[in-house]
């Protein structure tokens, strides 16, 4: 039950997150810049980008579990369903308003989901391989940061979602882990 609400409210901080317009995360970011460069759709290059992080994880020995499924499909539909009916503030205070209000939706999400302990997403699988010796709140940053410097060398677009994103976001679903007694750092290693 963990893994299921914890995605709906991942996926609908996601959608938040997209529709402030103001740049969106690592992770989306690598996948925009694969599929302009490479013309590849971009659920192709989703595929091909979530494999490569599940693969970097396992080469750590964090296998994939049916969370990673879970977490995949579940957040693509939500936000897939919310993104039509979600309107773009006409200011930019509106677009910032939004912004910070997906930052504790995200962080819930990823908290909920990551302590359900059934597999984890790709860029927080990628994260948790480095955990230790990096603590996941700051391997998470690089994760981040690695995906839109990446995807922005590609061609994709960053902005201020995207530095708030791979500056804040790994501390703060770190901070709501603790604050709801969930341990995101427990790992299914083969």
């Amino acid at each position: 039950m963990l893994l299921v609400v914890g995605c709906l409210v991942l996926g609908t901080g996601v959608a938040m997150l997209l529709t402030a317009d103001l740049g969106s995360d690592g992770f989306s970011t690598l996948v925009n810049g694969t599929a302009i460069r490479t013309g590849l759709p971009f659920f192709v290059a989703n595929l091909g980008i979530s494999l490569a992080f599940l693969l970097l994880a396992a080469a750590r020995r964090l296998l994939p579990g049916v969370g990673t499924v879970v977490q995949i499909v579940l957040v693509g539909l939500v936000v897939d369903r919310l993104l039509p009916v979600l309107d773009k503030p006409d200011s930019v205070l509106g677009q910032a308003l939004l912004l910070t209000a997906a930052f504790p939706v995200l962080s819930l999400g990823i908290a909920a989901y990551l302590g359900a302990h059934l597999g984890a997403g790709p860029i927080e699988a990628a994260a948790l391989a480095w955990d230790p010796p990096l603590p996941f709140k700051w391997s998470y940053s690089v994760a981040q940061f690695g995906g839109a410097a990446l995807g922005w060398l590609l061609g994709a677009t960053i902005g201020p979602g995207t530095v708030a994103v791979i500056l804040l976001l790994g501390p703060a679903v770190d901070l709501t882990s603790r604050l709801l007694g969930l341990d995101v750092h427990q790992r299914m290693e083969s």
